[in-house]
């Protein structure tokens, strides 16, 4: 019978990724494999506590921190956002997707915090990365490479009014786009709440989960457990590295993105699904405190994580997002799978990937989380193999 460490062992080495993290639980059971190696020349072996760039695993970490915001009642998800991003207090779309940056409208409606949550502000990536407001994307804001070179990337304010500057591809609320609306949510936060993003996440959620080994940069202290990064070579010639345990995450980066900055660890992500799971309620090291509570309280409301983890597209928005969702559609800050299109779409699983590898997903109906890191960059949308023969396992563990 085939277990967890033969799934990753057959996508470890020989020009694939050097090692891999797998967690699979459902309810008290929890597997753990560490495979491999943290470098490509196999010097440093793969460790269940390693810690990876978990690029866009980001992405529901920090809606959960707007929701927390919007439980304290210091935005509300209708609300325009304007008041705290005034830079987007009168944005302009493109005539027409295709057409040229300047040839512009004005916005038919302010954008809500809702918008940003679902994706729909007319911020992001559609299928067709070539569009010119979306290549100002790249130029401008350096999504994409940003989530992968941290320290390139403009602060907030800059950024902000680097954003400003660039067109809405669609109207507010019409079209599921993705990436851009979750670094948007991360200055929103941060403006909200006076702190900058990573004090915040730290105090508000990793410190009351016990995700010690979360954050936006990697301290000295634990550079030995930290996993290089490498990509592909396109004309098969092995993997070259991106990112070195002292490259772009041994410093904080002036912008914290929130759509794909943190490091994280398989165990330390498991607690921030398990929180999820568990209706809002959590503790050190995912646990669950005392009386479903973090720290002595509660980390989010049982309507926040079911707003979190309901589909809010139309059909029509699913469709044409299919680039990046199969049988999904989305809730705030990841998928949620609605159609079973391959075996490992559960109705409800929630979660999302990272272009660096990694993927992790809770599925109510049966109490799992799966939780897969690698160290080698994604090249495009679509999940690789090592990914879907690990869902696949994980739906029948």
């Amino acid at each position: 019978m085939t277990d967890l460490n033969d799934v990753l062992k057959k996508h470890v080495g020989d020009g694939a990724a050097p090692g891999a993290v797998g967690l699979v639980a459902r309810g008290d059971r929890v597997e753990v494999v560490a495979v491999g190696s943290a470098d490509a020349e196999g010097t440093v072996p793969m460790r269940r506590d390693s810690i990876f760039r978990i690029a866009s695993m980001t992405k529901p970490v920090t809606a959960a921190a707007v929701m927390m915001l919007v439980e304290e009642g210091r935005i509300a998800l209708n609300e325009p956002v304007r008041q705290w991003l005034p830079e987007l207090a009168a944005p302009m779309v493109v005539r027409t997707p295709a057409s040229p940056a300047d040839d512009v409208v004005p916005a038919g409606r302010v954008i809500t915090v809702e918008d940003l949550l679902t994706f729909r502000a007319g911020y992001g990536f559609p299928s067709d990365f070539s569009l010119p407001a979306v290549q100002l994307l790249f130029s401008e804001l350096k999504q994409g490479a940003g989530s992968l070179q941290p320290q390139q990337v403009l602060a907030p304010d800059a950024w902000m009014a680097a954003l400003s500057r660039i067109p809405l591809l669609h109207q507010p609320g019409e079209e599921w786009l993705y990436n851009t609306c979750s670094d948007i949510l991360g200055v929103l936060i941060a403006r909200v709440s006076d702190r900058p993003l990573p004090e915040f996440l730290a105090e508000r959620l990793f410190e009351p989960l016990g995700m010690a080994d979360t954050g936006f940069v990697v301290p000295a202290a634990k550079a030995d457990r930290f996993t290089s990064f490498y990509r592909a070579d396109p004309e098969g010639g092995g993997l070259g590295l991106a990112d070195g345990p002292g490259g772009q995450w041994s410093s904080l980066p002036a912008f914290a993105s929130g759509a794909g900055g943190l490091v994280s660890t398989a165990d330390d992500w498991y607690a921030f699904a398990r929180m999820l799971l568990a209706g809002g309620a959590g503790g050190a090291g995912g646990a669950g405190g005392a009386g479903g509570r973090a720290g002595g309280r509660r980390v989010l409301s049982e309507e926040s994580v079911r707003l979190m983890t309901t589909d809010h597209l139309t059909r029509a928005q699913r469709e044409r997002g299919t680039l990046f969702l199969e049988g999904q559609g989305w809730g705030y800050g990841g998928s949620v799978d609605v159609e079973a299109v391959a075996p490992w779409n559960v109705p409800g699983r929630y979660g999302w990937v990272g272009g660096t590898g990694t993927a992790g997903h809770l599925t109510p109906a049966t109490g799992t989380v799966s939780v897969l890191l690698t160290q080698l960059a994604m090249t495009g949308p679509t999940p690789p193999p090592v990914m879907r023969e690990f869902w696949r396992y994980a739906v029948g563990a």
